[in-house]
C-alpha cells in the first residue's frame, strides 16, 4: 500500500476530503448520464422523460444485485489492505467480479424476457409504454457494463484510490454528452432515434468505461490477474461477500420495489407527475450523491482502520464526516426550497404544469435533506465495520412505510399528490434520526470493549 492509499495514518479530515471528492465527482458523473438523457429527452417531451424514468426503475432495481459484490469488494479490500494482506484483497476482487458477471447475465436475460410485463405494470398510455419498452430492451442488452463498472469503482475506492474511477467515468460522460444529441435528434447520415438513441448512447459510453477499467486494473498486479479471475471460486470468500453485501442488496431491492409501488400510486395522476419525480430525484441527488461520496470514503477509511485496529481514529473519522455531510444537507435544503423554480424549469422550460408540480416536489423534499445525508454517512460507517445489517433494517422498515403513508396522505380528503411527496420526506427524516442514534450506541459499546 502506498502512502497515498494509506488511510490509517495522517490527518483524518484531509484523508476523508481527499478520498471523498473524487468519489463524489464519480457519482455526479454517473448521475449526469441520466441528466443528459433527461435534458435532451425533455426537448422531445415529458412523455419521453416519463418513459425513460419508468424503464429506469429496472436499472435502479439492478443495484440490488450490484451492491452485493460492490459492498463485498469495498469492505473486503479496505479491511485486507488495513491488515496488510494483499492476497486476501486479490481474492475479494476475484470473487466480486465473478459474482457480478453471473448476476448481470441472469438479470439482463430476465429483463429481455419479461420487458413487456414489467412496463405494463405501470398502466401508462400506449405511446409511453412503447417508448419505455424500447428503452429497456436496449439497456438490457448492455446491462453487463452497468453491473461491472460500479464493482471496478468499488475496488479502487477500497484500495484508497478514488481518482482513477473519477477520471475514467469522466471520459464516459464526455462520450455520452457528445453522442446523446446526435443519437436522439440525428445528424447528417445518422437518423433520428429518439428515446432509443438515448439508450444506445449510454450503452456505448458505459462500454468504453469498462474497457478503460480493464486496462487500468491490469496494471495493478497486487490487486488483479487474469489467471486469478478465471480460477474456480472459493466458498469461504463467496460466503464473506454475501454476508457483507446481502443485507445492503435487500435494502436496495426493497427500496426500488417500494419506489415502483409509489410510482404506481403517482401514475393515477398521469405521466406528468412521473416525469416530475424522475427529474426531481435527479436534482435532489445534489445532496445524496455528495453524502454517498463521503459515506463510501468513510467506509474505506473505517475499513482500513478497523483492519489496523485503530479504534480512536475510527471514532474521530465518523464525527468528522458527520460535520461535513451536515453542511451539505443544510446547503441542499436552502437550495431546493428557495431555488426550486429556476432549477426545475431548466429541464422542462416549456411545460408550465410540470414546473409547478416540480417546484412543490423540491420544496417538500428539501426539508429532509439534513436527515437523509446523516443516514447515508452513518450507513457508510456501519459498512466499514462490516456491520451491514443495521442500515438495512432501518432502510427497509422506514422506506416500506412510505407506501401506506402515501396511500393515506394522497387521498382527496387530505393532501392529494403532495401527500406522496410528504411520505417520502418524512421517512427520510425518521431514517436519519434512528440510524444515527443506533450507531452512537453501537460504537460506544464496540469501542469500550476494545479498550
Amino acid at each position: 500500500m502506498t502512502k497515498d492509499n494509506n488511510l490509517t495514518e495522517g490527518n483524518i479530515f484531509e484523508a476523508l476530503i481527499k478520498l471523498a471528492l473524487p468519489i463524489i465527482g464519480t457519482a455526479f458523473v454517473q448521475m449526469s448520464y441520466n441528466l443528459m438523457d433527461m435534458f435532451w429527452l425533455g426537448r422531445v417531451g415529458s412523455k419521453a422523460v416519463a418513459a425513460s424514468g419508468t424503464a429506469g426503475f429496472f436499472t435502479w432495481l439492478a443495484m440490488a444485485f450490484i451492491i452485493i459484490p460492490k459492498i463485498g469488494a469495498e469492505v473486503g479490500v479496505s479491511q485486507s489492505i488495513g491488515k496488510g494482506d494483499s492476497q486476501a484483497a486479490k481474492d475479494y476482487i476475484k470473487h466480486a467480479i465473478q459474482l457480478t458477471i453471473i448476476f448481470a447475465i441472469i438479470y439482463g436475460c430476465s429483463l429481455l424476457i419479461f420487458r413487456h410485463d414489467l412496463i405494463s405494470f405501470f398502466d401508462l398510455e400506449n405511446s409511453v409504454t412503447e417508448m419505455a419498452i424500447s428503452y429497456l430492451t436496449i439497456i438490457a442488452i448492455g446491462i453487463i457494463f452497468f453491473f461491472i463498472n460500479p464493482i471496478f469503482t468499488a475496488i479502487f475506492n477500497g484500495y484508497g484510490d478514488s481518482k482513477t474511477p473519477f477520471i475514467i467515468n469522466v471520459v464516459g460522460l464526455i462520450v455520452n454528452i457528445v453522442l446523446d444529441p446526435i443519437m436522439i435528434f440525428g445528424m447528417g447520415s445518422m437518423p433520428e432515434l429518439g428515446i432509443k438513441g438515448a439508450a444506445i448512447a449510454t450503452i456505448i459510453a458505459q462500454f468504453i468505461v469498462t474497457m478503460l477499467f480493464v486496462y487500468k486494473i491490469r496494471m495493478h498486479k497486487e490487486l488483479f490477474s487474469i489467471s486469478n479471475l478465471i480460477s474456480f471460486p472459493k466458498k469461504e470468500y463467496l460466503k464473506k461477500i454475501l454476508n457483507l453485501g446481502l443485507p445492503a442488496g435487500l435494502q436496495s431491492g426493497s427500496f426500488t420495489i417500494f419506489s415502483i409501488l409509489i410510482a404506481k400510486i403517482i401514475a393515477k395522476w398521469g405521466a406528468t407527475p412521473i416525469a416530475v419525480q424522475k427529474i426531481g430525484s435527479q436534482i435532489e441527488a445534489i445532496s445524496w450523491m455528495s453524502a454517498n461520496g463521503f459515506a463510501t470514503a468513510l467506509s474505506a477509511f473505517v475499513g482500513q482502520n478497523y483492519g489496523a485496529k485503530k479504534w480512536d481514529r475510527i471514532h474521530k473519522g465518523y464525527y468528522a464526516a458527520l460535520k461535513i455531510v451536515g453542511g451539505i444537507g443544510i446547503f441542499a435544503t436552502i437550495l431546493l426550497i428557495f431555488g426550486a423554480r429556476p432549477i426545475f424549469s431548466s429541464f422542462v422550460p416549456n411545460e408550465k404544469e410540470t414546473i409547478e408540480y416540480g417546484v412543490v416536489y423540491l420544496q417538500i423534499l428539501g426539508l429532509s435533506q439534513l436527515f437523509m445525508v446523516l443516514e447515508i454517512a452513518t450507513a457508510g460507517a456501519f459498512n466499514g465495520l462490516g456491520k451491514t445489517i443495521p442500515p438495512s433494517i432501518v432502510g427497509i422498515i422506514f422506506t416500506g412505510l412510505r407506501v401506506p403513508a402515501a396511500l393515506i396522505l394522497s387521498s382527496e380528503s387530505l393532501l392529494g399528490l403532495n401527500g406522496v411527496w410528504w411520505s417520502i420526506s418524512m421517512s427520510s427524516i425518521l431514517k436519519g434520526i434512528v440510524l444515527t442514534i443506533w450507531f452512537w450506541f453501537f460504537s460506544k459499546k464496540l469501542f469500550a470493549n476494545q479498550k
